[in-house]
């Protein structure tokens, strides 16, 4: 998997139409999980799996941050365990926090 990280979204433009809504608050993340991953019900299970193993691991951004997860083929194959521990080696990549899962 490949982590993209922004640890501080920008502001919206005045006048656009997101400047009348509220700003979102604590850190968001999106996925991509690309038809080389597999058909639709691999491709809708990885995103399943990531998006819990995330959702664990949220805790540790900045409230301002973004994070894009894109899965790649290997991730077809990959367990929700694997993909647990790649995602926190990944992210504790990301932060230079030094922790590292085993």
């Amino acid at each position: 998997m490949v982590l993209h990280y922004l640890p501080e979204r920008p502001a919206p433009a005045a006048g656009g139409p997101a400047s009348s809504q509220a700003p979102p608050t604590g850190p968001r993340a999106g996925f991509v999980v690309g038809k080389a991953v597999g058909n639709s019900v691999v491709r809708h299970r990885v995103t399943r799996q990531l998006r819990a193993a995330v959702r664990a691991e949220l805790h540790r951004f900045p409230p301002t941050a973004d994070l894009v997860v894109r899965a790649r083929p290997e991730a077809a194959a990959a367990g929700s365990a694997v993909l647990r521990r790649d995602l926190s080696a990944g992210m504790s990549r990301l932060l230079g926090d030094g922790s590292r899962s085993s």
